[in-house]
């Protein structure tokens, strides 16, 4: 089945929820208002139902592949990965001073949603380079700008992060790859680095790798990295490409999923040393790298929201085409498509408003960071940058754990036809898995948000979100119409579970850490659970205003059923949660460790 954008669901959020029109009002954004998201998104959905998507499935059956290290990317991708550059994609929301079109994160977000549901394979390959920009942009030198933006921006040249090792995965305090001054101001860098997303690949003509790695003498642990621009091709003066540099693939992983997605095994220094050139300030990459480390989770918890549309898109498609038993309201004498029992609706209807809440989620989140960044008010851009802060981890942790429920939901729509791969249903299913593990696994996601996002400031962000889910409350009982009023009654639960776990959190932090930790998943997940809810509340009002108007009534009746469906269905679930959190700890951590 070929894949096709939700351009009306995206433009509604963008317009509706995320207010693309308000951002066209700050400085620098005057040109990018609703007509202007409207045309680069249906440019992007033709670009990617025409040209990314149809290499999705020959990308798992064929994926890259590694020889006397060199890889050779799935056929086709070269090609399309030219067009994707050549066609200004990967300078979308990037500075226009680089070469980029500098439009707002709201509308590159969207399109970034886009690239992931035709081929996430194939998306990651610029959603790196995307961090290696921002990492460069924030900290890096005006002559590593000169050298490296331009060529990042157009898309000639591509970018990776290099974080891990083999004995440092999560717990960055381990990294041994060392940096070794030289006179001339570079450094040689020598070590080991894994997972290295299109670490090598015959796609562009140079890759620059952003390198965590030790300077001698440097502080132990986390407070001791630094951050390398060490590129696969040395740059001469004149910016055309010299010698290749000391950093080989040695081999690349053989994957459950995303596997068209190189993921290499790099060594740096076994000929005398990587030319390195420092980031900013030494011992300071890690804080550098975080800035890459922020774009790249928004983006996955994206990358969720796309394949979960994927996921629904096909799971629809058989469910119309496949016949199976007769009704069992009797409506039909013979059996009928699949898509006629009431279960198979319940697991579509979960897909389908899952997606679209998560979708609304970061619609609003992007339009959030649009504001922190650009906004010309300074306390606008506080608060602002607050929500977005705190958006992040949901964006990244619910949208990617959600989309292991609606691709597993897809599977089982497709019944045994579902586990066979042949059918394309299971490729969602094991290329979603990743997505709650790179970047900061969800529970890192959840210690972000109870550490960083809840105690430290007593929940005061927290509650000013739940405030203006309380606002959405009060819009619902004043539309008065049965739609409004049940979401209201989930909503309002729903806040008051979140709540009482905001205060639990923010209260037990420092007394109690285990008890709080022990919940800080499902904290997490039902924080996404209420913001998504709250998103798709606000979605309803707007859809019945514009029925009444007589525009688009088919898509508004979808939108008010579908918000309905995620009141009664998911957001039924916070209260539970809230329960297992505040008063389910202490059974989390009973069980003696002998006792496993």
């Amino acid at each position: 089945m070929s894949y096709r954008a939700p351009l009306k669901d995206m433009l509604f959020d963008i317009r509706h929820l995320a207010g693309i029109d308000e951002i066209a009002k700050i400085p620098g954004f005057e040109e990018a208002g609703f007509d202007t998201a409207q045309a680069v998104l249906e440019e992007c959905a033709k670009f990617n139902e025409e040209v990314v998507s149809p290499l999705n499935w020959p990308g798992d059956v064929n994926p890259s592949a590694w020889k006397d290290g060199k890889v050779t990317t799935t056929p086709g991708f070269a090609d399309a990965y030219r067009q994707y550059a050549e066609g200004g994609w990967q300078g979308l929301q990037h500075p226009a001073d680089f070469g980029g079109q500098g439009l707002p994160k709201t509308i590159g977000a969207a399109c970034g949603e886009m690239l992931n549901s035709a081929n996430m394979s194939f998306a990651l390959c610029p959603l790196l380079t995307d961090g290696a920009i921002e990492a460069l942009l924030t900290a890096g030198s005006d002559a590593l700008k000169a050298t490296y933006l331009h060529k990042l921006v157009s898309g000639e040249w591509t970018g990776t992060m290099n974080l891990t090792e083999p004995q440092a995965g999560s717990d960055l305090a381990l990294v041994r790859t060392r940096a070794e001054p030289q006179p001339d101001g570079t450094y040689r860098i020598f070590g080991t680095k894994i997972y290295i997303t299109y670490g090598e690949h015959d796609m562009a003509d140079n890759i620059v790798h952003l390198v965590l790695a030790r300077v001698a003498g440097a502080p132990e642990g986390v407070k001791g990295i630094s951050l390398f621009v060490v590129p696969k091709f040395m740059v001469n003066g004149d910016g055309s490409l010299g010698a290749r540099n000391d950093v080989h693939c040695v081999s690349i992983e053989h994957k459950m999923g995303i596997k068209a997605s190189p993921t290499a095994v790099l060594q740096y220094g076994d000929h005398g040393g990587a030319v390195g050139y420092l980031v900013g300030q030494e011992n300071r990459g890690l804080e550098y790298m975080f800035i890459m480390m922020n774009a790249a989770r928004y983006a996955v918890g994206v990358q969720g929201i796309a394949i979960a549309e994927r996921a629904y898109q096909k799971a629809v498609a058989y469910a119309k085409d496949r016949v199976q038993s007769r009704p069992v309201d009797g409506s039909m004498n013979a059996s009928a498509p699949i898509i006629h029992h009431p279960d198979v609706k319940r697991m579509l209807m979960t897909m389908r408003a899952t997606t679209e809440g998560c979708r609304a989620m970061a619609a609003v989140a992007a339009a959030a960071y649009d504001a922190a960044h650009h906004h010309p008010d300074a306390e606008v851009r506080k608060q602002n940058q607050a929500f977005y802060e705190f958006m992040v981890p949901l964006v990244k942790g619910y949208s990617t754990e959600m989309s292991l429920e609606v691709t597993s939901l897809g599977v089982q729509v497709h019944g045994g036809m579902g586990f066979i791969e042949e059918t394309g249903a299971a490729q969602y299913y094991r290329d979603a898995k990743i997505l709650t593990i790179y970047e900061g696994t969800t529970a890192i996601q959840a210690n972000d948000l109870v550490g960083r996002k809840t105690a430290r400031d007593g929940g005061q962000v927290a509650r000013a979100i739940a405030a203006q889910v309380e606002a959405t409350e009060g819009a619902l009982a004043g539309n008065g119409s049965a739609d409004a009023l049940a979401v209201r009654k989930r909503l309002a639960a729903a806040r008051q579970a979140f709540l009482d776990v905001v205060d639990f959190m923010a209260g037990q932090a420092k007394a109690d850490p285990n008890a709080v930790y022990a919940g800080s998943v499902p904290y997490l997940m039902l924080a996404g659970n209420l913001v998504a809810g709250w998103q798709l509340a606000r979605s309803l009002l707007v859809a019945q205003e514009l029925a009444a108007r007589g525009e688009d009534v088919p898509f508004m009746q979808a939108k008010i059923a579908t918000a309905r469906f995620y009141a009664e269905h998911l957001l039924a679930r916070a209260p539970g949660a809230r329960d297992a959190i505040v008063e389910g700890a202490s059974s989390v951590t009973a069980l003696a460790l002998e006792a496993y």
